[in-house]
């Protein structure tokens, strides 16, 4: 596979300073930021923004699980796109896919290094997301016009 799939809603972001170690490597637990950036996005595209599910549903998404697969560095400046793809609905919980591309970096000539490393997948993690009552955070079922909504 060498780009995201046409039906993951894709964040495009870009790898700043602060996302790196010494090496201008990216921190291995700053990918689970970029994720995290990107499962909101895609919840707010389809009018679910978080404080509003919490106010107006009285329930909010809650990381239960996660596992992340790292596959390739990104580096300093860096532009990468970040894929949410819901795999699962379940009653009281959904299951998303993501991963993180590699879409160019520093510079556009052709022979740069950069370029070379455009379309590469980078990491890929799945997310098992639980609903929970926003006072008492006990899990509940999705409320059925949520749960249509999210698989639209």
């Amino acid at each position: 596979m060498t780009a995201p799939a046409p039906a993951s809603f894709i964040y495009a972001a870009r790898i700043y300073w602060e996302d790196t170690d010494a090496g201008g490597i990216v921190y291995y637990a700053n990918y689970l930021r970029f994720f995290e950036r990107a499962r909101t996005e895609w919840l707010r595209a389809r009018g679910l923004g978080q404080r509003s599910l919490s106010e107006r549903q009285g329930g909010m998404f809650v990381v239960s699980r996660a596992s992340v697969n790292y596959l390739h560095p990104a580096r300093l400046d860096d532009c990468i796109a970040v894929t949410a793809t819901l795999e699962q609905a379940g009653a009281a919980s959904l299951l998303i896919g993501q991963q993180i591309w590699l879409q160019g970096g520093q510079t556009d000539a052709p022979d740069a290094p950069e370029a070379a490393r455009a379309g590469r997948l980078l990491v890929t993690g799945q997310f098992r997301l639980a609903w929970v009552s926003a006072e008492g955070m006990r899990p509940e079922r999705i409320p059925p016009l949520l749960l249509e909504r999210l698989r639209g």
